[in-house]
């Protein structure tokens, strides 16, 4: 691990409880974007992990980007709902069960445009990469 990654994940250690204690009073924003904390385990480790996530409200969905900064990896929190896909988020103060699935490429040409206008940088990152940026839409269960 490289001492820039070091630092984000140390980064990630903090906002997490700090979201939690304040019901994402601070932490539950970056710029216009709202920020979900994402739960899944790991498909290799079986460990437990909690993920902080900017998200899109569509409707009673969630939409999330698997973009890791525009890397040609997939994020491994992707990774991990895609091997299993029911999990929980937390919003603010609320905890709720969802099931995740990818976009329809409809889905993805509707949403798109709102993400990137609510984090512009999406768009740099899906021109840093090869692989189509994945949208994550999670339903209520």
């Amino acid at each position: 691990m490289n001492l820039k990654s070091a630092a984000f994940q140390q980064v990630v250690r903090l906002h997490v409880p700090v979201y939690r204690i304040s019901h994402g009073w601070i932490g539950g924003r970056v710029g216009r974007a709202r920020v979900l904390l994402l739960h899944h385990v790991g498909r290799k480790s079986g460990k437990e992990r909690v993920s902080p996530l900017l998200f899109l409200p569509d409707g009673e969905d969630l939409v999330v980007v698997a973009s890791k900064g525009g890397s040609h990896k997939h994020p491994l929190w992707w990774l991990n709902l895609r091997e299993m896909p029911e999990t929980t988020v937390e919003v603010g103060g609320v905890t709720r069960r969802v099931k995740v699935r990818e976009a329809s490429p409809e889905e993805r040409a509707r949403l798109w445009p709102k993400l990137v206008g609510i984090w512009p940088d999406y768009a740099s990152y899906q021109q840093r990469t090869e692989r189509e940026i994945p949208l994550g839409i999670l339903t209520p269960l």
